[in-house]
């Protein structure tokens, strides 16, 4: 972790060089560097073996036991990817040092942040993605249950002093948040396959429809609507035109309070802490925006 001017921790991005140095050390697999995946705050590389023109996809998820990965994230994706869902196979894993690295199919499609923005087309294969996870984990106890981290701090993310000593508004929208918890459980309820960062930065897509989900490190059991707050979260301010942006907000007025609440809750600290340790004074605003449309 490094320290910015402010003091707040930032994330620990991936330096694909050493890693790929370190996995050959660990593993014996010498990949070779096509270069830095775009986005995502916390790196990944494009990579290929020395006998292959095919190239995969590195990424690393730093502080975290290889069994954790195993027990949640990598067993949802390969359920998701059995039942037909668009996710990556995962092609090599292994434990180096304190994170785990994963090698993983490269799907193709842009990102959809990156074509130019999700339609109405898309959003109608997002919320279909999103029913297709319903009740995929209910043969699958072992997946631990998504957390919130509502009245603590998450790993590195979800941290709450930051959104209690930046301005007054988000003082109060962390109060919210922790009230919000006190009569949470804590964990979300469900058998459903969570992806937890379902944004557009993470769907693909070809032709305006879309190909692949990446990005499944956080994966977890749970209500696969918190996934739509997250999506909301992600068009804000250009991910998307209003009418879109208005689409969605409908199908999360539908959404039953003791669902809404606590995943808007999260999805509020998450953004705001993560703008106050990494990004502007300006981008902070623009998340508290955001989040106050839904305090209550």
């Amino acid at each position: 972790m490094t320290s910015p001017s402010h003091g707040w921790a930032r994330a620990e991005r991936l330096d694909a060089v050493r890693m790929l140095d370190a996995f050959h050390a660990e593993t014996g697999v010498r990949l070779i560097l096509d270069g830095p995946c775009p986005g995502g705050q916390v790196g990944a590389a494009y990579v290929r073996r020395a006998d292959r023109r095919r190239r995969s996809v590195l990424t690393w998820r730093p502080h975290t036991r290889l069994a954790d990965m195993e027990a949640g994230p990598l067993t949802v994706s390969r359920v998701l990817r059995r039942a037909g869902c668009p996710v990556p196979d995962t092609e090599l894993v292994a434990q180096v040092g304190h994170a785990v690295v994963t090698v993983q199919e490269l799907l193709p499609g842009t990102v959809i942040d990156r074509l130019d923005r999700l339609d109405h087309r898309g959003l109608v294969q997002a919320l279909e993605l999103n029913r297709s996870q319903a009740g995929r984990l209910a043969g699958h106890p072992g997946v631990p249950a998504a957390e919130l981290f509502l009245r603590q701090d998450g790993p590195g993310y979800c941290l709450h002093e930051p959104l209690r000593r930046h301005n007054r508004r988000s003082a109060a929208l962390e109060r919210w948040v922790a009230a919000v918890g006190a009569g949470h459980p804590g964990r979300l309820a469900g058998d459903d396959a969570v992806h937890m960062d379902f944004h557009p930065g993470n769907l693909l897509a070809t032709g305006g429809s879309i190909t692949g989900v990446i990005d499944w490190d956080g994966a977890a059991r749970g209500d696969r609507r918190f996934d739509l707050v997250t999506l909301r979260f992600g068009i804000h301010g250009g991910g998307t035109d209003a009418g879109v942006a208005r689409r969605l907000d409908a199908v999360l007025d539908a959404l039953p309070a003791d669902v809404l609440r606590p995943a808007w809750a999260h999805m509020s600290l998450r953004m705001a802490d993560w703008a106050i340790r990494h990004f502007t004074p300006s981008e902070v605003e623009h998340w508290l925006d955001l989040a106050e449309q839904r305090v209550n």
